[in-house]
């Protein structure tokens, strides 16, 4: 399926944790997006069936049931509904946030201090890091909410999402889990994680574009949050037109806003029909065959590597030290090479459409530029 991708027929691409490489099926959605368009003008049931078609495709991904999925443009645009609809009894006033979390996550919640919340964050080890106990002595009885992400986009390292969920439902405490890391390259499975919420986006190894992202909210929850963030598209009846009430949907489609992004729909719907073509579980093992060669070449380079070597801690994402970064991935793509950065590492995502061969190509150019690693 690799030919499916026409950026490789002239560079080497392995930044999915950045954006999926664009398919062909994906452009194809676009121009049937503009199709419709120029046919149909207007086609607003239909593009509401698209809409749909979306949220159950997303549903299937994640093993929730459609009425627990919202579609939203952005993980932001899911977690500012989510915040602003959350009310706590006296004395829960705490959010427990990771360090490991996307800005997204903690300007939200940090925001919310203007309704009387605090914010507790929960540092990292020198070693990339963040251990159980870290979250243990921050959630208390005072503690409303915790977030956490499933891999740290800065340094890759994965956690123990599934330990955390069940020390904090033990302490009566919710959790939001950012999985935009992710999904779609390993399996993400809501009741397994054990989550109350959970946000991603199509953009990265979901091979959908910019646009387009979820939030997953527990169904027994839904109906005692009523989100002041909204939209007509959240509304009970989207075709009522009614500006004299606010009647939120009694799903998880009460987090959603305005007028949701069609073409994003479109694109969304054929990467993750792509995805779900591949195997996502048998992409996560190719990745993880991919990375070990990776991780090979890279010490026999001198390179550190600031991922955790562990399965269980590490996801598709690995990071590598710099010296200086921002010089290093340019001049991995003057070689022809696509890498992205985070921090002082360079970050280096392979997916299902990458081979031995591009990782070759990768520790070339390294060794290439050797006094750059760190």
């Amino acid at each position: 399926m690799r030919h499916r991708f026409p950026v490789f027929e002239r560079r080497v691409y392995i930044n999915s944790c950045s954006q999926g490489a664009l398919s062909d099926s994906v452009r194809d959605a676009y121009a049937h997006y503009l199709g419709d368009w120029d046919e149909h003008g207007a086609p607003w049931e239909y593009w509401v069936g698209r809409l749909d078609a979306v949220r159950s495709s997303i549903a299937g991904l994640v093993e929730a049931d459609e009425d627990e999925i919202a579609v939203t443009t952005s993980v932001s645009a899911g977690v500012s509904a989510l915040a602003s609809g959350l009310r706590f009894e006296e004395g829960r006033d705490k959010v427990v946030i990771s360090d490991f979390e996307f800005p997204t996550i903690g300007q939200i919640w940090h925001a919310q201090e203007r309704r009387g919340f605090r914010v507790e964050h929960v540092p990292a080890e020198a070693d990339g890091t963040i251990p159980l106990e870290r979250f243990e002595a921050a959630i208390d009885e005072r503690t409303a909410l915790v977030a956490v992400t499933h891999v740290c986009f800065r340094n890759g390292s994965r956690l123990d999402v599934e330990a955390v969920t069940r020390l904090a439902h033990e302490r009566e405490t919710l959790v939001l889990v950012d999985a935009y890391q992710t999904v779609g390259s390993l399996p993400v499975d809501v009741h397994a994680l054990g989550c109350d919420f959970l946000v991603a986006g199509v953009l990265k190894y979901l091979l959908g574009s910019a646009g387009l992202a979820f939030l997953f909210c527990r169904r027994d929850l839904v109906v005692g949050i009523e989100p002041t963030t909204t939209g007509w598209f959240a509304d009970r009846d989207i075709f009522e037109m009614d500006i004299h009430d606010y009647s939120p949907a009694a799903s998880a489609r009460r987090f959603e806003a305005g007028t949701p992004p069609i073409p994003s729909i479109y694109a969304a719907i054929a990467g993750i029909e792509l995805m779900q073509e591949i195997g996502i579980a048998e992409t996560e093992l190719h990745v993880r065959e991919l990375n070990g060669l990776l991780r090979g070449g890279l010490s026999e380079l001198g390179a550190t590597v600031v991922t955790p070597a562990e399965p269980e801690r590490s996801g598709a994402l690995l990071c590598v030290r710099s010296t200086d970064v921002n010089a290093l991935v340019a001049a991995l793509d003057a070689a022809g090479i696509v890498t992205s950065s985070r921090d002082d590492n360079l970050r280096i995502s392979a997916h299902a459409y990458n081979t031995a061969e591009d990782v070759g190509a990768l520790l070339d150019a390294l060794a290439a530029n050797r006094a750059l690693l760190g």
